[in-house]
């Protein structure tokens, strides 16, 4: 059956454009395809892209798998023997076309990825550049399990295809990009209100929350011991048991400052402040944990210790845009802030890894044992104190 990519276009540049994440886009192109009547059995787009952890994704559909496959390539993948010589290689770095027929591979030439596909019953591979705004590469794969693969005719059409799937693509993987930077940098809760438009300074909003303020003891003394690539890496690992203890119980990160984390734990609804309370001490337990253990190993190798307070509390934030007219910033600020960061504070005095607020103590029962009175810079009455049971 003839088929043209003209079939495709109102699609393309229509609901494809506006309305459609990758995964979503992949599966109707490939069904498309087969509804035009193109011989598609496998349809794979791949680009680089700009992510902390990632060099570069891929979405996989085909006719018979039930959903689309997404791949997140690690930096590094490059020197991996999955990627040298691989068709993904060849084309996104020369931008020429890569086709090959599958019965006729040569195992001198040939990438092992080509043999297995031949193995899962492909005849054919075709894959076409898609060349980005910024000059650079993405990829689409089409392999077909036709008797006769893909003629020439096929091939030009998949040509012309790939110019219009070019900016669509590049749209969709922008969005996505732009998602992932800003969860990376800002937090997901703030990624949201910025992408629905609340960017204007000042917009905010009361919440109640679990607050964490969280501050490295003994800084100066591990920089004095520490180059300064050793630091980062130091600064880094402990970043890393913090962020993912806490953002695994619910808590969402709002800033470093300098070796300082602040973090909160939102309140939906009024039942669920002592659910939240709980799971804030079960990040900061899980950080102790992880703390002691990093020690052990740290002492081994004739390291310093890491060592850190870690002030808790709950209360009422103002959520909000603050800064300059051109350079603006998403945090929490309120009297409840400061509270954390004096109980943090108080850590070092007390020789005590966690210290927790009178109202966080109020629900977590008896978790928990009372310091007595202490006086807080910035609060007017002496408030008492407790730590929680079991950690240093």
């Amino acid at each position: 059956m003839d088929w043209k990519a003209d079939d495709l276009l109102t699609w393309l540049l229509g609901e494809a454009r506006i309305s459609l994440e990758g995964r979503e886009f992949v599966e109707q192109l490939g069904r498309k395809l087969i509804d035009c009547g193109a011989p598609v059995w496998r349809v794979r787009l791949g680009c680089w892209t700009i992510h902390p952890l990632f060099g570069a994704y891929s979405f996989t559909w085909s006719s018979d798998q039930a959903e689309v496959t997404e791949s997140q390539l690690l930096h590094g993948f490059q020197d991996n023997d999955a990627y040298v010589g691989s068709p993904f290689q060849l084309v996104t770095e020369s931008g020429g076309i890569f086709h090959r027929r599958l019965d006729k591979l040569d195992k001198q030439r040939d990438h092992k990825l080509l043999f297995d596909l031949a193995d899962d019953g492909a005849t054919d591979y075709l894959a076409l550049p898609l060349l980005m705004s910024d000059g650079s590469k993405s990829i689409i794969v089409i392999a077909s399990k036709a008797e006769l693969g893909f003629s020439d005719e096929d091939i030009k059409e998949f040509e012309k295809l790939a110019a219009f799937i070019a900016p669509v693509f590049e749209v969709l993987i922008f969005q996505k990009l732009t998602r992932t930077i800003l969860n990376t940098y800002v937090g997901t809760r703030t990624a949201d209100r910025v992408l629905s438009g609340q960017i204007k300074r000042g917009d905010g909003d009361i919440i109640n929350a679990a607050i964490w303020f969280c501050d490295l003891r003994g800084f100066t003394a591990l920089s004095e011991r520490s180059s300064s690539f050793e630091l980062l890496g130091v600064l880094n690992e402990y970043f890393e048991i913090v962020v993912s203890s806490a953002t695994s119980n619910g808590g969402e990160v709002l800033k470093f400052i300098g070796d300082a984390v602040l973090i909160v734990f939102p309140i939906t609804k009024e039942s669920d402040v002592e659910k939240t309370c709980q799971l804030a001490l079960s990040a900061a337990s899980e950080v102790f944990d992880r703390i002691v253990a990093l020690n052990q190993r740290r002492e081994k190798s004739g390291s310093l210790p890491i060592n850190l307070g870690l002030g808790l509390h709950v209360g009422e934030v103002l959520y909000g845009n603050v800064g300059a007219p051109d350079r603006l910033d998403f945090t929490v600020i309120g009297a409840a802030v400061n509270k954390a960061a004096r109980l943090e504070g108080l850590t070092k005095e007390l020789g005590k890894f966690t210290l927790i607020s009178s109202e966080f103590a109020s629900q977590i029962g008896n978790e928990t044992q009372s310091l007595g009175f202490f006086e807080l810079k910035g609060i007017a009455d002496a408030q008492e104190v407790f730590a929680p049971i079991g950690m240093w």
